[in-house]
């Protein structure tokens, strides 16, 4: 059962109501934020509200809520949750308006989700992507607007890919909703713009420091295909490797051994979280 922290209250999630004049549907104006549990407990929680109290600030939109007390509804819409793992996704709209365009003030929503898992298979055969010219407005920011990735969900079908590699004069930035790793030789080389900095990135940019050299820079279309190994980062993803580029094969078209180093260090730090 999925629950909803909604001014002061929590309830059940299906049972959560918004009116039609929120901004966030009228105007798309609003962000958001995702985290999971690992042993029940909130992972990188200091690193995740950073985010999100940066993206209500670039957006503009007042923040009502403390990390204190952000911090004891999480904890509980955990215990709510039962058993098992559990997903908590944070949403901020402009809130509700007389004329469309003037907020009164911002409505939040936390909520738990179920987690969304990968394939246990794509771990070793990897992940197509499918490439796609565009670069998303404002992002740094985790705004609400999906809409590129919404059209393009018939093609991605037909291409049996799992994802799209956004890129833009001749440069990649990422994936719709996760991260770009390049290794090459000891060098592991992420993308520094156009992006939104992810929490799992940053994790395993700290975890790798004493085995790679690590590059924080443009990272370049073909550069990518030509790359030894590929792989993604993200909340539910983790380290994912990418095998496929449109019909273009990374690597040996497998996991490669040093994603797969990375994978291992990651695994580890969660188990013990």
């Amino acid at each position: 059962m999925h629950h909803c922290w909604f001014n002061g209250t929590i309830a059940e999630a299906s049972d959560t109501q918004i009116n039609i004049n929120d901004l966030g549907l009228l105007r798309g104006y609003g962000l958001f934020d995702y985290f999971r549990t690992y042993n029940r407990k909130p992972f990188q929680w200091d690193w995740y509200w950073e985010r999100y109290e940066r993206s209500a600030k670039l957006l503009k939109i007042p923040n009502p809520i403390t990390k204190e007390e952000a911090g004891e509804v999480v904890s509980q819409l955990i215990g709510l949750h039962r058993q098992g793992e559990v997903a908590i996704r944070f949403l901020l709209t402009g809130g509700y308006s007389f004329d469309s365009v003037t907020s009164a003030k911002p409505n939040l929503l936390i909520i738990s989700e179920s987690i969304h898992y990968s394939a246990p298979a794509d771990y070793y055969n990897g992940i197509k992507v499918m490439s796609y010219e565009y670069v998303r407005d404002l992002p740094t920011i985790k705004s609400i607007d999906y809409k590129h990735y919404m059209i393009l969900q018939s093609e991605l079908k037909e291409k049996h890919a799992a994802d799209v590699l956004y890129y833009k004069d001749g440069e990649i930035s990422e994936l719709s909703r996760s991260n770009v790793f390049l290794i090459n030789g000891h060098k592991l080389i992420t993308p520094n713009k156009n992006i939104l900095e992810g929490i799992t990135r940053r994790t395993v940019l700290e975890l790798a420091k004493g085995d790679f050299e690590i590059e924080i820079r443009p990272v370049g279309f073909q550069e990518t295909l030509d790359a030894e190994e590929v792989f993604t980062t993200s909340t539910t993803k983790r380290v994912l490797p990418i095998s496929r580029i449109d019909e273009h094969v990374i690597g040996s078209g497998k996991i490669g051994p040093k994603t797969q180093f990375l994978l291992d260090k990651i695994n580890d730090l969660v188990k013990n979280w």
